[in-house]
């Protein structure tokens, strides 16, 4: 057995740093690679593609990589696995084998499907199972004539059965993004599907690569800290038979890998923190266990796991009519107010109602909304957008959009071309049994094909332990230091992150002590949050405590617009509110800030 195995990630989302994969491949000592290129809005582009063209319905993007690696990969015998398959993973492997063919000789790839439930909707409805939204509660035949596609989240044990046979190219289709990395150390370590507390452990490190760089330094709230931008360095999870790993870079590499990179990605979309649910394990988040080691390397370590559900997430694509945005540069003076007036003018002129319409003035207030404060900025971006199931009234949007430029106030300028009709692919998502999905593996060269079960031996889960807490132990803020108060902005006494999950925005923050931790747990509740986000949030707001990572987690429900590709907002997935939260004014004790 192996002491140890380095898994580096080279893509956190389709459109990653194409370079990446050749920066893990060279860049030192590494055993696997992984790219994670799905979320639910790539699954809906995807499905887009594949009707278009039955060839395709993969991450094209993936192709070229290896094509450029494969000299590399063949002197080295490093290992990759991607969910670059998309909804046609064996298109995307046999691609990439005829490539092979022709330029190093054949190259052992595994295909990893079975997630694909599009013809067998109708059959599961039939004996009971509702596919009844699990977020809203909606039922399904709301959407059933319009469905598109249709997939299970698989998990690591058909990517194990992969490496088994020798694969050193494994393309799946929709196995999860933390499945793609769990698998190496429980196939290399040779772990027991029911150890879930190492299984739990290498979820949680898939969890902290499978977005690339905003492990290393990317994305960072104290992005003055981080060297090297030009060549910020992927992460990679060395792990260690007992279960432990730690996460680090190549040392030439720029970014940076310390205890508050990795936390702030622990945090990203975190949901639950004591029910992280993968179709492997489900991961306690506030038994995680940090230690900063320096020279850009963290150890994680206590993490505790349980049995996952007797369910399989799945997430439906499905049409749900048409959008269009179109976009004029208005400059001063008085951009705000000329972006206003042409705003109201051409929906008077227009005349038409629309399931949707979006006006934001982008440089001034679009993202953040009332957050921002009154200002008159030299040029503005205005935006407008309407979503509609009727075609006809979005193309007549993007007809009439041009003809503002000359017949209103002075200063602007259409940017781009005329607006461009789009078809709007929803998500869907929604709950199925486990022992209705089953794994298929199929191995190219050999042409040989397993069925793996998704149903994962049943086991009590262990036992709770004691809690422990990284770095020192919390300690409160004197009596009299409470009593002399700093108004500060958020940011100075913490760090943050967001994304989303459909139309939930989440936002992990974080203390940078553990006493401003606990004037957090007191002062920064759900309701000052939803207070705060206002007309942002439609819905309520939730607040998970993680007093291990000193950190709050909130979820803000109904707070996208839809979300992913439904929402007009120009950020459709809440990757700026992290930013905006931090903005908020807050008084603090004296003694609390200075501690900070």
């Amino acid at each position: 057995m192996k002491k140890s195995v380095r898994v580096g990630n080279a893509s956190g989302y389709w459109g990653d740093d194409l370079a990446a994969l050749m920066q893990q491949l060279s860049g030192g000592p590494i055993d696997y690679v992984t790219l994670d290129f799905l979320a639910e809005i790539t699954m809906s582009i995807l499905q887009k593609q594949r009707a278009r063209d039955s060839r395709l319905g993969y991450a094209a993007d993936f192709v070229d990589q290896i094509r450029e690696a494969l000299p590399l990969l063949k002197t080295t015998g490093i290992r990759v696995i991607s969910n670059a398959g998309g909804i046609n993973p064996a298109g995307c492997a046999e691609k990439i084998a005829a490539i092979a063919r022709e330029s190093v000789g054949a190259l052992s790839i595994a295909v990893v499907s079975g997630d694909d439930l599009m013809g067998r909707l109708d059959d599961l409805r039939s004996r009971g199972i509702s596919l009844q939204n699990m977020e809203t509660g909606e039922d399904f035949s709301l959407i059933h004539s319009r469905v598109e596609s249709a997939n299970a989240y698989l998990g690591a044990a058909p990517v194990v059965q992969a490496l088994r046979e020798g694969a050193q190219l494994v393309v799946t289709g929709r196995v999860t993004d933390t499945g793609i990395t769990a698998a190496v150390p429980l196939y290399e370590f040779d772990w027991s599907l029911s150890d879930w507390d190492r299984i739990a452990s290498a979820v949680v490190a898939g969890h902290i690569i499978e977005c690339g760089t905003q492990a290393s330094g990317g994305n960072l709230t104290d992005w003055r800290e981080v060297p090297g931008f030009e060549n910020l360095g992927y992460p990679i999870a060395e792990f260690f038979p007992d279960g432990s790993f730690q996460i680090t870079k190549h040392e030439n590499a720029g970014g940076l890998v310390n205890v508050k990179t990795v936390t702030e990605q622990l945090v990203y979309e975190m949901g639950d923190p004591r029910r992280y649910i993968t179709p492997d394990a489900i991961a306690d988040f506030t038994s995680i266990v940090l230690k900063d080691l320096g020279d850009n390397r963290v150890r994680i370590s206590g993490v505790r796991g349980s049995p996952p559900t007797d369910n399989l997430k799945v997430s439906i694509s499905y049409q749900n009519g048409f959008k269009a945005h179109g976009t004029l540069l208005v400059s001063r003076p008085e951009a705000a107010d000329k972006a206003r007036a042409l705003a109201e003018m051409f929906w008077k002129r227009l005349g038409l109602a629309f399931e949707e319409t979006s006006v934001e003035l982008v440089g001034h207030n679009a993202a953040h909304r009332h957050l921002v404060p009154a200002a008159d900025p030299p040029e503005i971006l205005l935006r407008l957008g309407v979503r509609d199931s009727d075609r006809d009234k979005v193309e007549e949007f993007s007809k009439k959009f041009t003809s503002l430029i000359l017949s209103g106030p002075s200063g602007v300028a259409i940017v781009g071309s005329r607006p461009r009709t789009q078809e709007v692919v929803a998500y869907w998502p929604c709950l199925i049994p486990v022992q209705e999905v089953s794994a298929e593996v199929s191995i190219l060269e050999g042409a040989k094909k397993f069925v793996v079960s998704s149903i994962i031996p049943e086991q009590a889960p262990t036992p709770d332990r004691e809690l422990q807490a990284p770095g020192e132990p919390t300690t409160s803020v004197s009596g009299k230091d409470k009593k002399k108060r700093r108004r500060v902005v958020l940011k100075e006494i913490c760090y943050a992150r967001s994304g989303d999950k459909g139309d939930m925005a989440n936002i992990g923050v974080v203390a940078r002590t553990p006493a401003i931790y606990e004037w957090m747990v007191e002062e920064l509740t759900a309701q000052k949050v939803k207070e705060f986000f206002g007309e942002i949030c439609g819905g309520r707001v939730e607040r998970f405590e993680v007093p291990n990572l000193w950190a709050l987690n909130f979820l803000l429900h109904e707070s996208l617009g839809g979300g992913g590709t439904v929402s007009l907002r120009i950020d459709p997935q809440g990757k700026t509110l992290a930013s905006a939260l931090l903005l908020m004014q807050v008084d603090v004790p004296e003694g609390l800030f200075e501690e900070s």
